[in-house]
């Protein structure tokens, strides 16, 4: 059985539309411990995500896609002119990992915060919670297929989950 999880990512650096562009893409520069000991500990291939745009307007839910190989190290800590470069990480002993998503589907509309915040199948969803700045949280099943309900078009989580398939 997959996982669940939420990826955020400003749409101006990448958005759900570039990812179902390219098919695939390492979601890379991940620089917190908690998301790194995620994608290590919990995160597996198969696992299905939403993608999340982040600092936008609006920001929200944007689209579904897939953990095709998670835990891979982030090859920008060793790019000494990367932003994200750490030189107390090796390639033999990396610190930052990465992991490779593809493209599932696009929302027709992102789901707002707004949105999401008045659903109350998400009531108790991480991002929701005040002072959550992290790229990547779990989310359980019920708030995946909630989001994705909501994404296809469901006026509430609830007789869009009936309809769904998954």
């Amino acid at each position: 059985m997959p996982g669940f999880w939420l990826l955020k990512c400003e749409p101006d650096v990448y958005s759900i539309h570039d990812l179902a562009r390219d098919g695939r893409t390492g979601w890379d520069g991940v620089r917190n411990y908690q998301v790194r000991n995620f994608m290590r500990d919990a995160m597996k291939a198969g696992d299905l995500g939403i993608f999340y745009h982040s600092n936008a307007e609006p920001s929200g839910a944007a689209g579904v896609l897939e953990i095709a190989k998670p835990a891979l190290a982030d090859p920008s800590q060793f790019d000494r002119k990367s932003e994200y470069h750490d030189p107390k990480s090796t390639p033999a002993e990396p610190t930052w990992l990465m992991c490779e998503v593809k493209f599932v589907e696009a929302f027709p509309a992102v789901i707002s915060l707004e949105a999401l915040r008045a659903e109350p199948a998400l009531a108790e969803m991480l991002i929701l919670r005040r002072g959550n700045r992290l790229s990547i949280t779990p989310l359980t099943e019920a708030e995946f297929k909630a989001i994705r309900a909501l994404g296809r078009g469901g006026k509430s989580a609830k007789p869009a989950l009936q309809r769904s398939k998954s």
